[in-house]
């Protein structure tokens, strides 16, 4: 990651592809945990930490169960430095360094971490250049969040701010333009998606706030042909996304 403001509550990540990612993506991973006689990809992340010079313990099943409080850890988990993240500068200057318009998404207050996880998965598969997140009453990168993310976490800048409507208001100033996913937007195909593009997904039940909706340029929906009024929000961004980045491929 870029510059920093570290989150000191999440030292311990788990799952073989949120470990993997950090390791390669030079995480700070400080010690790597494995069960004992782990087979298959465990060996080969005993490897890659030996590479790396990485310390490796390893431990019986129950310590593992302990440590990541009955997380999915899959035999694998890492002691890991705080979590950095980054700032909009940083993400502005990997767009410039791309030569690409920046590609940002903002979540409006995201509380469950698998969705927050599978986010920063699709954003990192999408080209996104970074993410924002609330300071306050949403959830931050924890561990459970790099787990869901199957390493992304690693890989894509996350910035935490104090508000999103100032977010938006500086964004539109640095020359973005704001869509946000809203049941009554105009259907997403139709939207032209032109320019630096800010993504805005808001909470899982109310959507976004009222004051960050009126900030938007457009409004964008996902049409439904089921009975089912609308997708849940990392489905929502995936497939915003991935229409984005792929207009832009074009």
């Amino acid at each position: 990651m870029d510059k920093s403001e570290t989150e000191n509550t999440n030292k311990l990540i788990y799952g073989r592809n949120a470990v993997a990612e950090a390791i390669r993506a030079n995480r700070g991973v400080e010690k790597l945990l494995l069960q004992k006689n782990i087979e298959g990809e465990g060996k080969k992340l005993y490897s890659l930490a030996k590479k790396e010079k990485i310390p490796v313990q390893t431990v019986p099943k129950i310590v593992l169960d302990k440590e990541c409080r009955g997380g999915a850890h899959q035999g694998v988990a890492a002691v890991v430095a705080d979590y950095e993240y980054s700032d909009l500068d940083s993400i502005l200057k990997a767009a410039a360094d791309r030569n690409e318009p920046p590609f940002v998404v903002v979540l409006d207050g995201i509380e469950d971490p698998g969705n927050l996880g599978a986010i920063l998965r699709s954003a990192d598969g999408a080209g996104v250049h970074g993410v924002l997140i609330p300071k306050k009453r949403a959830v931050s990168v924890t561990a459970a969040v790099v787990k869901a993310s199957a390493g992304a976490a690693a890989h894509i800048r996350v910035v935490r701010v104090p508000g999103i409507k100032a977010a938006v208001d500086e964004l539109k100033e640095r020359g973005l333009w704001i869509y946000g996913m809203d049941v009554d937007g105009s259907p997403y195909h139709d939207v032209e998606f032109d320019g630096g593009v800010c993504i805005v997904i808001g909470s899982e039940g109310k959507g976004m706030s009222r004051i960050v909706r009126e900030a938007c340029d457009f409004l964008v929906s996902i049409p439904m042909k089921g009975r089912i009024g609308s997708l849940n929000a990392s489905a929502a961004a995936a497939v915003v996304l991935f229409e984005v980045s792929g207009r832009w491929r074009n």
